[in-house]
């Protein structure tokens, strides 16, 4: 028996747990001699695909000439391509990139960062906005700016208090806005979204002109914004960033993820150049005190200098592209063959909600998630919500799968 505690994962239910052996494209193959479609990307991290040849060998190189270092006060190649390939393909307004291990490390950086910049400018401004069924990680800082609920209920007294906006729900947009208007004057320090798509909270969507809007408050009373594009960033929602869509340029931009490809853990936090300077001095006792061990790991980041050249190089925006038209064929298909509701489509991420409970623990999750795992799909439903959202390479045969054994998994629920 294994001794392995599993994120996410109730061990008393005793669900069988497949080993994977190996992975290249949009498959992953078991130990059982089993052939997974990956239909969530292994929880939204891999964009090119398992085992991309380019970043592979990247990998490979690099951990031949340099595994590790510590990054306070020292510097590498792989990580100065990085940091000057993101200048590049990222807004010009953010021209400072802090590394850090996860997407919840990123979130505690911006958060860090925007206190600090207000404990140079106004220490009074110490609240922090969020977003109703947001989700930003589980560390305690990124749980404390999430939703309040099942996440998180065990930790309450660890968390600090926050103020929470409604969730912009179509013909409820103005509601929203308000309260952020009304959060923004009193003495706020900064506003965490996840721009487009909450990920975690339901795959909820909400339109750009919203987006565009709550960054134009903010700037109005001189509140930061941050775009925690942790899960929506590198192409997901069918640009390279969501923001790009509402044409917004956030003050602090949170990155993890697909910045590697989903290969290897890394992420960066970028600023713009303000708060950087904030915490610039001659005084020691002013600088940004975050770190870690692995800070800029530097085979982490040759899987990143990989990536960006993929995106560089090769027609990635045209596959992501042809597969959100892909996605929302047979997302038509699926919603004129089944009693689904809240069909939706963002980019390249499909998602329904199945009738009956809603939440995170709906019964049907478990239920969905055992009969795709049997019939050799990975999907991870979030309560009565499925979504897939695959690598870019999916095949067309491959999607096909996925979408048929979801019909046929609905339809097994009765």
């Amino acid at each position: 028996m294994s001794s392995i505690w599993h994120p996410f994962t109730q061990h008393g239910l005793e669900e069988p747990i497949p080993v994977v052996e190996r992975g290249n494209g949009a498959i992953l193959y078991t130990a059982d001699g089993r052939e997974v479609i990956d239909g969530i990307s292994s929880w939204w991290v891999t964009t090119h695909g398992h085992g991309n040849p380019r970043i592979a060998a990247a990998i490979a190189e690099q951990a031949k000439k340099l595994d590790q270092v510590i990054f306070a006060g020292w510097t590498h190649e792989p990580a100065e391509v990085v940091a000057a390939g993101l200048r590049d393909i990222m807004p010009d307004a953010l021209t400072r990139v802090f590394f850090s291990d996860s997407g919840s490390t990123s979130v505690e950086v911006a958060l860090k960062m925007a206190l600090g910049y207000w404990r140079r400018h106004n220490p009074a401004r110490q609240q922090i906005v969020v977003m109703e069924h947001s989700y930003h990680g589980d560390t305690i800082g990124a749980m404390s700016v999430g939703a309040r609920g099942v996440f998180n209920r065990a930790y309450e007294p660890l968390l600090f208090d926050v103020v929470t906006v409604p969730f912009p729900h179509a013909g409820a947009e103005q509601g929203t806005l308000d309260a952020l208007t009304a959060a923004c004057r009193n003495h706020a320090a900064a506003f965490i979204v996840e721009p487009l798509v909450l990920g975690a909270g339901g795959m909820l969507f909400y339109p750009p002109d919203v987006l565009a809007e709550m960054a134009e408050i903010c700037a109005r009373h001189g509140v930061l914004f941050i775009a925690d594009e942790v899960m929506t960033g590198w192409g997901r929602t069918g640009a390279l960033l969501a923001c790009e869509q509402a044409g917004v340029v956030p003050d602090v931009l949170c990155l993890s993820k697909g910045l590697t490809g989903g290969a290897i853990p890394l992420a960066v936090t970028m600023a713009q150049e303000a708060i950087y300077e904030a915490h610039y001095s001659t005084d020691r006792a002013d600088m940004f005190f975050h770190s870690s061990s692995y800070t800029a790991n530097p085979i982490a980041c040759a899987a990143a200098a990989a990536n960006l050249s993929i995106w560089r190089e090769e027609p990635v925006r045209g596959r992501i592209a042809a597969l959100g038209e892909k996605q929302q064929e047979r997302l038509d298909r699926l919603a004129a063959a089944l009693p689904i509701r809240n069909v939706r489509r963002c980019g390249t991420i499909a998602a329904f909600d199945v009738p009956g409970e809603d939440g995170y623990l709906a019964n049907a999750a478990p239920r969905l998630m055992a009969y795709f795992r049997e019939n050799d799909v990975l999907l991870r439903p979030l309560g009565n919500t499925v979504y897939v959202m695959p690598p870019y390479c999916i095949t067309d045969a491959q999607l096909d799968r996925v979408y048929a054994v979801i019909e046929a998994g609905v339809r097994s629920l009765g």
